[in-house]
C-alpha cells in the first residue's frame, strides 16, 4: 500500500477501533470552541485553524492519537511533533461567495474546489503565491458521520508528481533558505493547469475511524455541498494535521519521498 501512495499521492485507511475513540474525544473537544467561530463564505465554512487542544503527540482528553496512516506517514517521512490540529467544518450550502472574494475567486471555488497546494500562500497585494510553509504531510481525520455528497475532500490523483517537477525547476539553484522570497506563481498555475488537463479528480469520503494520508504537493480541495447531503447539525467535521518541515536550510520538502 506504501507504494500505492507514494504513486497516486493519497490513501484512505480504514476504521479502526483506536482512531474512533480519538475521534469521539476530538469532536467533544472542538465542539466548544466552534460553536463561536467565524464562519467564511455566507456562514458555510468555518476554517478551524487551531481549533483543537491537543497535545504535541496529537492526544485528546487523554486518548491518544493512534493509528495505521500516522504510521505510514511517519516512516515515510519522519515523525514530527503535531501542532493544535485545524477542525474544518463546512455546512450545506458550500460555497458561497468568501468576503472579499470576486467573480473569478468565486468561480474557481465553486468549479474547481478551490484547489490547492498547502504551504504555498498568497503574499502581498497581488497575492503572488510563496512558499511560506513546508509541511511534511497531511493527515486527515473524519470527526462526523457525513453522507457522501457533503463536500467531501477532493485530490487530483497524481498532481504531486507534476507538481514536484514544476517546484524542482523554479527552485533549481536557489539555497533553501531562500525559497520563501521565490515568486511560483506562474509556476504554479502552469502545473495547475496541467493537472487539470491530465490527473483525475477523486472525491475523499470517509467515517470517523477512518483516515486519509495525503502527499504534501498534492493539489486538493473541497467539493461543493450535493443537495440533500446527509450531516449531522454540527456539519461535516475533518481535523487536519500538517506538521512542518522544520530545518529551513534543508531541501527535504523537495527531497523527500
Amino acid at each position: 500500500m506504501v507504494a500505492d501512495l507514494l504513486e497516486k499521492g493519497w490513501a484512505v485507511y480504514p476504521p479502526e477501533a483506536r482512531l474512533a475513540d480519538w475521534a469521539r474525544a476530538a469532536r467533544a473537544a472542538a465542539l466548544p470552541g466552534l460553536a463561536g467561530a467565524a464562519r467564511e463564505c455566507e456562514g458555510t465554512w468555518v476554517v478551524g485553524v487551531e481549533a483543537l487542544p491537543n497535545d504535541a503527540g496529537g492526544g485528546v482528553g487523554g486518548v491518544p492519537l493512534a493509528c495505521r496512516a500516522r504510521e505510514v506517514a511517519e516512516a515515510l517521512w519522519g515523525a514530527r511533533p503535531l501542532h493544535r490540529a485545524q477542525v474544518s467544518v463546512v455546512y450545506p450550502g458550500y460555497p458561497r461567495p468568501r468576503a472579499g472574494e470576486g467573480t473569478a475567486g468565486f468561480r474557481y471555488r465553486l468549479r474547481r474546489d478551490a484547489a490547492h497546494v498547502d504551504g504555498l500562500l498568497p503574499v502581498g497585494r497581488a497575492r503572488r503565491r510563496m512558499l511560506r510553509e513546508r509541511h511534511a504531510w497531511i493527515l486527515g481525520l473524519p470527526l462526523t458521520e457525513t453522507g457522501a455528497g457533503a463536500s467531501p475532500l477532493v485530490v487530483w490523483e497524481g498532481s504531486h508528481h507534476i507538481l514536484r517537477r514544476a517546484f524542482e525547476g523554479a527552485l533549481a539553484g536557489v539555497d533553501p533558505r531562500d525559497w520563501a522570497g521565490v515568486d511560483l506563481t506562474g509556476t504554479y498555475h502552469a502545473a495547475r493547469q496541467e493537472v487539470f488537463a491530465t490527473c483525475p479528480r477523486v472525491p475523499v469520503h470517509a467515517a470517523p475511524g477512518a483516515a486519509w494520508l495525503v502527499h504534501r504537493m498534492m493539489l486538493h480541495g473541497v467539493a461543493p455541498w450535493q443537495p440533500g447531503a446527509a450531516a449531522p447539525p454540527e456539519g461535516r467535521m475533518v481535523a487536519y494535521f500538517r506538521p512542518e518541515l522544520p530545518d529551513r536550510a534543508s531541501a527535504q520538502w523537495l527531497d523527500l519521498p
